[in-house]
C-alpha cells in the first residue's frame, strides 16, 4: 500500500428514473476502471457518489403520479444502486442527497461562503406559469439562446454552446409542461458571485495543462463572461436555506446543482463515519499530495470545473474578497475534470421519452456486464462522440472478447487439464518463450501509464494487443503436436498460462467479472477482483433505511504486477467459456425493440 491518496469523484445519478448505458458510459464505467487500476497499484482510493435527488424534474415525475417527491426518490434510488452494483462500479460509498449529514455539509459550506461575502441576496425576475401560479423551474423553460441561437435552449443553460443563462435570457421562452409563455415576477434569491473567483479560476485553470484539450479549453473561455448565479430557487423540494425567516420557507432551497456537487465532500464525509474514523476524509480532501478526479459526461463540465471549483474556493476563501475558511478547512480543488463526450446508439441522441434508449438492467439482463464494459473502454466516446450500433457490440463481443482472449484462456487452460491435469512444470525457457514473457510482463508499465493519464481507450487496445501476442505464440508453438516431447509441450503450456496470467491481470480493470473467473480456471483460491456489495443501512442521523453501495477492496488479490503461476502440480479442471458468443440474429432483434420502444423503465431524462 502507498501512502498517495486518490479521490474519485463520480457524478452523481439523477433519480428520477433508471439510467440507460449512455449514462454510464460517461460516469461510470471510465471512474470504475480508473479506481481499480489504482488500488491494484496499492493507492489509498475512496471513489464516492450517490444518486442526485433534489430539483425540479423529481417533483413533475412525482406530480404525474400522485405520490410524493421522497417516494421516487426511493424507488429509483434503489434501481440504480441495484444496476451500478451489477455493473461493478467499486464505489466505496454510493449514498443519497437526501441524507441528513448531505443536508448538514450542503448548509455548511453555503454559510461559509456567505461568511466570506461569496453569496449575496438580489431581487431577481423569476418565471412562474400564467395558469397554475406556480413557480417555473429554469430546466422546464426552453427558448432560443441568445448568444448562439441554439432553438431549445433551456433556461439554465444552452447545451449547444455551454454558456449559463438565466430564462429571462431566452428569446421566446415557452413552459416544457404545458407550452404556455411563462410570467416573470420579482422574487428574493441568493446568488454565487462568480464574477470574484475569474482570476482565482483563471489562475487554477492555468496549471492544468494535462486535461484532455476539450474540458481544458471549454472551461478557459467560460472565464471570459462569468455572471452571479442564483444558489436558491423557488421549490419545496431540496435543501433548506439555512438562514432565519429562510429555514422553515416552504418554498425557498438551495440550487440543486449547488447542493449535488457538494455531495463529493458529503459522501466523503458519510464515508468515515461509517469506517469509524470521523475524521478519516480529510486524508483525500486537505492533504498536499492528495489528488482527486472528478469523472462525467460533458454536458456537466461547467459544473465541475467552474461551479464547484468557485464554491471550494470562496469556501477556502481564497477569491477576490479574501477571507478564511470555514469549520472543515481548507478543501482541495480537483486535479483534474475527466469528461467524456456523448454516445448515441444508432445514430441518434439517446432519449428515454422518445424510447431511443436502452436502460443498463435491460441490457445486463440480456448480455455481459463486462461485455458492456468493454465496449465503453475500447470504444465509448473518451474523446469524441461516438455511436453504439448493436452491429459493433457483437463485432468486438464475438471477434475480440470471445474469439480473441476467452479462445486464449479456454484452448490454453483445456489442453493442461486435458494433458496433465495441473498447472505444468517447465523446463528450460527458449527465446520465444522468453520474449512472450518479457512482452506480458513488460506491458504494465506503458498501460499503466495510459490508465493513470485516462487513456483508457488506448489501454485496452494495447491490452488486448498483447493478448495477440500470446494468441500467436500459441498458434506458432502448437504444443498440441508435441505428444512425443511432453517436457517442451508442458514448458509451452507453462509459458501459455503464465502469459494469460498477466493479461489477465491487466485485463481487470476493464473486465472484474471475467478476471475473477480466469483466476479460478489458472488455479487460484480466493477473491481476485473484490466485487461491489448493496448494503442495507440507515442515515447515520436520522435513521431512515436506504442502501449504499461498498466494498472490501483492500480484500482482493489483484496487484499490478506480473505475479507467478500457481506451483506446479496445483490442479486444472477443464473449463467453461468465460465469455458468450452472440448470435446475429440479436443485432435485427435489438433493432427491433428499439423502433416499438420496448425498453423498460420511465421516461426521465437527465
Amino acid at each position: 500500500m502507498t501512502d498517495r491518496h486518490i479521490l474519485t469523484a463520480v457524478a452523481w445519478p439523477y433519480a428520477n428514473g433508471p439510467r440507460h448505458i449512455g449514462h454510464v458510459s460517461g460516469f461510470g464505467v471510465p471512474s470504475d476502471v480508473f479506481s481499480r487500476f489504482h488500488r491494484m497499484s496499492g493507492d489509498q482510493v475512496l471513489m464516492v457518489s450517490g444518486t442526485d435527488e433534489h430539483g425540479t424534474p423529481i417533483t413533475v415525475a412525482a406530480d404525474a403520479e400522485g405520490i410524493t417527491p421522497r417516494q421516487i426518490a426511493d424507488r429509483n434510488n434503489r434501481v440504480i444502486v441495484d444496476d451500478l452494483a451489477s455493473l461493478g462500479l467499486s464505489y466505496d460509498l454510493f449514498t443519497r442527497t437526501t441524507t441528513a449529514n448531505h443536508r448538514a455539509v450542503s448548509q455548511e459550506i453555503f454559510l461559509g461562503l456567505l461568511k466570506n461575502g461569496y453569496v449575496f441576496p438580489q431581487t431577481t425576475l423569476g418565471a412562474i406559469s400564467p395558469s397554475t401560479g406556480r413557480t417555473l423551474p429554469d430546466r422546464y423553460i426552453e427558448g432560443t439562446c441568445p448568444i448562439c441561437g441554439y432553438d431549445g435552449a433551456r433556461g439554465d443553460q444552452c447545451d449547444n454552446c455551454g454558456n449559463q443563462l438565466d430564462p429571462i435570457d431566452l428569446v421566446n421562452p415557452v413552459s416544457r409542461i404545458n407550452g404556455e409563455t411563462p410570467k416573470f415576477v420579482e422574487e428574493e434569491h441568493y446568488f454565487l458571485d462568480l464574477p470574484a473567483f475569474t482570476r482565482a479560476l483563471g489562475d487554477w485553470l492555468g496549471t492544468r495543462g494535462n486535461w484532455r484539450p476539450n474540458v481544458l479549453n471549454f472551461s478557459v473561455n467560460l472565464l471570459e463572461d462569468l455572471k452571479p448565479r442564483s444558489y436558491t430557487r423557488d421549490i419545496d423540494w431540496g435543501v433548506p436555506v439555512p438562514l432565519d425567516g429562510w429555514r422553515d420557507r416552504p418554498d425557498k432551497r438551495i440550487y440543486v446543482w449547488f447542493d449535488a456537487v457538494v455531495g463529493y465532500l458529503s459522501a466523503s464525509i458519510e464515508w468515515a463515519r461509517r469506517s469509524g474514523d470521523p475524521e478519516a476524509w480529510r486524508q483525500w480532501w486537505q492533504a498536499p499530495d492528495s489528488d482527486a478526479y472528478y469523472f462525467m459526461g460533458k454536458d456537466n463540465i461547467v459544473f465541475h470545473s467552474e461551479i464547484w471549483p468557485a464554491q471550494l474556493l470562496g469556501y477556502n476563501g481564497a477569491g477576490d474578497k479574501g477571507g478564511t475558511p470555514g469549520s472543515y478547512g481548507r478543501l482541495n480543488l480537483p486535479t483534474e475534470v475527466v469528461s467524456s463526450e456523448f454516445l448515441t446508439m444508432e445514430g441518434r441522441k439517446f432519449s428515454s421519452s422518445r424510447n431511443v434508449v436502452i436502460y443498463v438492467r435491460d441490457f445486463l439482463a440480456r448480455y455481459d456486464a463486462d461485455a458492456l464494459r468493454y465496449f465503453i473502454a475500447v470504444a465509448g466516446p473518451e474523446n469524441q462522440d461516438t455511436d453504439f450500433t448493436w452491429a459493433e457490440f457483437l463485432r468486438r463481443n464475438n471477434d475480440e472478447l470471445v474469439a480473441g482472449w476467452g479462445n486464449l484462456v479456454n484452448r490454453s487452460v483445456s489442453m493442461a487439464a486435458k494433458n496433465v491435469g495441473a498447472v505444468p512444470t517447465p523446463g528450460e525457457l527458449t527465446d520465444a518463450d522468453r520474449a512472450l514473457l518479457a512482452t506480458t510482463s513488460g506491458a504494465f508499465a506503458p498501460i499503466g501509464e495510459l490508465l493513470s493519464r485516462n487513456r483508457q481507450k488506448a489501454a485496452a487496445t494495447e491490452a488486448m494487443r498483447v493478448v495477440g501476442e500470446a494468441n500467436k505464440y500459441l498458434s506458432d508453438q502448437a504444443p498440441w503436436k508435441l505428444k512425443e516431447d511432453p517436457a517442451r509441450r508442458d514448458t509451452v503450456l507453462h509459458t501459455a498460462l503464465q502469459a494469460i496470467k498477466d493479461c489477465n491481470a491487466l485485463l481487470t480493470p476493464f473486465l472484474p467479472h471475467s478476471s475473477q473467473q480466469v483466476h479460478e480456471l489458472l488455479g487460484g483460491t480466493g477473491v481476485w477482483s473484490v466485487a461491489p456489495q448493496v448494503v442495507e443501512t440507515e442515515d447515520l442521523d436520522d435513521g431512515s433505511p436506504y442502501p449504499i453501495i461498498t466494498g472490501p477492496y483492500d480484500q482482493g488479490q489483484a496487484v499490478w504486477a506480473s505475479t507467478p503461476l500457481p506451483p506446479p502440480g496445483t490442479p486444472l479442471a477443464p473449463p467453461k467459456p468465460v465469455f458468450t458468443k452472440l448470435d446475429s440474429s440479436i443485432v435485427e432483434e435489438e433493432l427491433r425493440r428499439l423502433e416499438e420502444g420496448g425498453q423498460s423503465g420511465s421516461d426521465g431524462e437527465a
